[in-house]
């Protein structure tokens, strides 16, 4: 029996494959669609081969639906970064090119020649909450959008009496105060309770998915919500897009991921960290979320701000100070779900997730416990053998002329040998040998 791995490039209608041995010897190739006859034809494809695993790119993105369909049929799956098979596909033959061919090679070779691989399991309740969480977080941008048209057309109706935050029962009082009596006036007003109604059964959507999300990640046996500012809704979304714990080496990866970890943007004596773009923006607010509730209450984050403010940073140098606290609490308190679930029994997994596993590349690190403004590390060890004097007895008695050039350096070597390296001009002239 063969042991194959089955490189995939997912798209949204279509998946490429590649399946190659433990030798990286091709055996098959296909392009199937990811429609129901499509899918069936992909397993029917591989069917020879008992002993395969899957290996999926991007298995958090757009290879989830394929990846969580394999999943749940019972199939070997592995996660492959993106970064890995785009390094295998540079250090291939053929220039480099991008095809979907070429990726789902690139996706096998990794496979093979990787080990560690972060495997994938199946968990009906973290799938389940991480739609519910998508839901909510769809019905909040529909409320803002209602709020939004309800508003201009309030404005229109009471000029000046526009208000910042306005809520249901606020704009259900300004309406039944308003009685138009021209036909632009009276259209507004309907258009007005209209958008009311929305607004309301909206709200009483985000409500019920709200007191859900709380229901689930209790349920979950996850402490999240024992921190300061975190709520069902933040634990929700850091459970949901986190999924195993197991994949970040340390606190420091953890951060870099979600956003948190500042980029050093120093210049000569000026010592200064600037906003990181990358990660996860979308965990990223959530942690904004919890830092601004944390600020607005008393609490040790709020006074962690003030002793920022007070050493000289700024708002946004304190507030992105303030969030990469938070990122390195919520990392310890999914590493100590992770490791309480895991003691407890095999059929559970990081942050009670079911299924789940610990056995991941990223979890051979024991992470930090402390708490740091940045991940950034310091200067990188020293690796070259530490210079020793040669002592050269016939130096004092007999001195040559040297026949460096200018900007040269001398650099003495352990095995006796004197080499120059040029600087400045790229010239190289060797010094004569001393005597043995």
């Amino acid at each position: 029996m063969v042991k194959v791995f089955i490189g995939v490039d997912p798209h949204k209608l279509s998946a490429t494959i590649e399946v190659v041995d433990e030798r990286e010897t091709v055996l098959a190739r296909g392009r199937f669609g990811t429609d129901k006859a499509g899918y069936a034809a992909m397993r029917k494809h591989v069917v020879a081969w008992p002993e395969r695993v899957w290996a999926v790119e991007g298995s958090n993105g757009a290879g989830r639906p394929l990846a969580q369909r394999l999943l749940a049929d019972g199939q070997d799956v592995v996660d492959v970064p993106a970064k890995l098979s785009a390094r295998a596909r540079l250090f291939d033959t053929g220039h480099n090119r991008k095809t979907d061919a070429h990726d789902a090679h690139a996706v096998a070779v990794v496979a093979v020649r990787t080990q560690g691989l972060r495997v994938l399991s199946f968990d009906e309740a973290l799938e389940a909450l991480r739609m519910l969480a998508d839901r909510r977080e769809e019905l909040t941008r529909q409320r803002v959008r209602t709020v939004n048209r309800l508003q201009r057309l309030l404005s229109e109706l009471i000029p000046g009496n526009g208000k910042k935050d306005l809520t249901a029962l606020q704009a259900k009082a300004i309406l039944a105060s308003v009685r138009p009596r021209d036909l632009p006036g009276k259209t507004r007003r309907r258009l007005a309770v209209e958008q009311l109604a929305e607004l309301v059964a909206v709200e009483k959507k985000i409500k019920a998915l709200t007191a859900e999300l709380k229901k689930m990640v209790k349920a979950s046996g996850s402490g999240l919500m024992d921190l300061r500012g975190v709520g069902p809704v933040v634990a929700a979304r850091v459970l949901a897009d986190v999924g195993d714990i197991a994949r970040f080496a340390d606190r420091n990866r953890f951060a870099s991921w979600t956003g948190t970890a500042p980029i050093e943007a120093s210049s000569g004596e000026i010592v200064r960290h600037r906003l990181s773009r990358a990660g996860n923006r979308r965990l990223n607010h959530m942690i904004h979320i919890a830092a601004t509730t944390q600020i607005r209450l008393q609490t040790p984050g709020r006074a962690y701000y003030r002793r920022k403010l007070a050493a000289g940073k700024t708002r946004a140098e304190a507030m992105r100070c303030l969030k990469r606290r938070i990122s390195d609490a919520l990392y310890r308190q999914l590493l100590a779900d992770a490791k309480t679930v895991h003691a407890a029994g095999p059929d559970a997994g990081p942050g009670g997730h079911r299924g789940a596993t610990l056995h991941s590349s990223a979890a051979g690190s024991h992470p930090h416990t402390g708490t740091s403004d940045q991940p950034l590390p310091g200067p990188a060890p020293t690796t070259l053998p530490a210079t020793k004097p040669h002592a050269n007895p016939c130096a004092a008695s007999a001195p040559r002329p040297s026949r460096r050039r200018a900007g040269a350096v001398k650099v003495e070597r352990p095995t006796g040998r004197t080499t120059l390296t040029a600087t400045s001009a790229g010239a190289h002239s060797a010094a004569p040998k001393p005597p043995s």
